[in-house]
């Protein structure tokens, strides 16, 4: 890896960001010799490295550094601790710090563990951002390897991005910039490693915030504790108070100064958990906005620096043929074979409303003819009744008819030759003269 050094760097003293080194910046360093100090780290393979926790730090690790920090502080104090008799406001300022946390031991052990253990975690979580600020110091992007990433040099970029220091390789922005080129070396496509890098910043946007629950957890326990230490305190003063005997009056003063005692340890109690929070407080916020403000500017390099290099072929131009070509070829490429697809869908789709199809027809036909040969029977049968009662009816009339005709034969045979004779009769009128006879 080769680093650069501003101009007015020369003959000043440095520290490497790879390294953590201090060195001097000479005036006028040799090309060869930057040659040589920069060809020392390509000795990089393409295996991709085990990434560790950016943010969280060991949960025991800082467990132990807390519990060493509680033991060192309580040593510290032991040496202060007030005689019984001797009174408060006599006090010097480490009498007074010592007896305030070593009333209510319980209590205020707790509180102090907490409070070691937080800061000890806050301090592990500082050393993981340092380290992430200076890898913000790596050239991961060299104008040397191209102006433009495209898919002939891509493959340069990432065996540049392995042969960074192993020191600082292993951190967001180096993680997130391998992700994008791999996943731009195998998708070719700048809309994917876009959406990539998005999801990508929520990921560790997360990861930063949920490495606070533990802190604010003390951050919260802490006050809450002083207020129990408070309540222990009253109920030991009211508990103390002892009346049985008014006439015996230093008996009653005595009450009274226990009563006022238990109330200043039951103060104390609260007085150190708020201290604490407030002291809690602010380090967890400043180190949370610096995190943050770390994630931005890693969010901020690769969308300004990062996205506007990498060249998929689809916006080419410049009077580029073969980079047009291949944009086409590529746009053709993935038509056909989105159309391929979708043919193939829609064929299997057809095919399975053409079977559909088919069986319903084949029910829809069985049940027409089971329907028909039915209406059929019936219609027949009841044809078969019809035609026997017209036949019934017939015989019946050609019965009458035959009964009439014999009937009339038998008039006509009695008749015989005698002669029927009509005459016409006149109608007579009113004012007719001539009457006939």
């Amino acid at each position: 890896m080769q680093l650069k050094a501003e101009p007015e760097q020369a003959g000043h003293l440095v520290r490497c960001p790879g390294c953590n080194a201090r060195l001097v910046i000479p005036s006028a360093m040799p090309e060869s010799a930057s040659t040589q100090a920069g060809s020392a780290h390509r000795t990089a393979t393409r295996q991709v490295w085990k990434e560790t926790d950016p943010t969280n730090p060991n949960i025991f690790l800082s467990l132990g550094i807390g519990a060493f920090l509680l033991a060192l502080w309580y040593m510290m104090l032991a040496p202060f601790i007030p005689h019984a008799d001797k009174a408060i406001s006599s006090y010097s300022a480490m009498e007074f710090l010592s007896s305030l946390f070593y009333k209510h031991l319980l209590v205020s052990f707790l509180n102090t563990l907490f409070f070691t253990w937080a800061i000890a975690i806050l301090y592990l979580k500082f050393k993981k951002l340092r380290h992430q600020r200076a890898a913000l110091l790596l050239d991961v992007l060299p104008m040397q390897l191209g102006k433009e990433i495209h898919v002939g040099n891509v493959s340069q970029f990432i065996d540049h991005v392995y042969r960074l220091p192993r020191k600082l390789r292993d951190s967001l922005m180096v993680n997130r910039i391998r992700k994008a080129l791999e996943l731009f070396e195998i998708r070719q496509s700048v809309s994917d490693v876009r959406e990539m890098m998005s999801s990508q910043s929520d990921i560790d946007s997360a990861r930063i915030g949920g490495s606070y629950t533990l802190p604010r957890a003390f951050l919260w326990a802490i006050p809450l504790l002083g207020f129990i230490g408070t309540v222990l305190g009253l109920s030991q003063a009211i508990g103390g108070m002892n009346f049985a005997n008014v006439e015996d009056v230093g008996k009653i003063v005595s009450s009274i100064n226990n009563v006022t005692s238990g109330l200043g340890t039951a103060f104390d109690a609260t007085l150190l958990g708020l201290v604490l929070a407030m002291m809690l407080n602010f380090p967890i916020n400043s180190l949370s906005k610096q995190e943050d403000d770390n994630l931005n500017e890693i969010d901020a390099f690769c969308n300004e620096v990062l996205l506007p290099r990498l060249n998929d072929g689809v916006g080419a131009g410049n009077g580029d043929t073969g980079a047009i070509a291949d944009a086409v070829v590529k746009q053709l490429t993935s038509a056909h074979h989105e159309f391929l697809s979708d043919l193939n869908e829609l064929s299997s789709r057809m095919v399975g409303y053409a079977t559909s199809l088919d069986e319903k027809m084949a029910a829809f036909q069985k049940t027409v003819s089971e329907e028909f040969v039915v209406k059929t029977a019936a219609m027949r049968e009841e044809s078969d009744k019809a035609v026997k009662e017209s036949m019934s009816q017939v015989s019946e009339y050609l019965k009458g008819l035959h009964t009439g005709i014999q009937g009339l034969n038998d008039v006509l045979a009695s008749l015989g030759e005698k002669q029927i004779v009509i005459r016409q009769v006149r109608r007579k009128w009113p004012w007719s003269r001539n009457d006939e006879a």
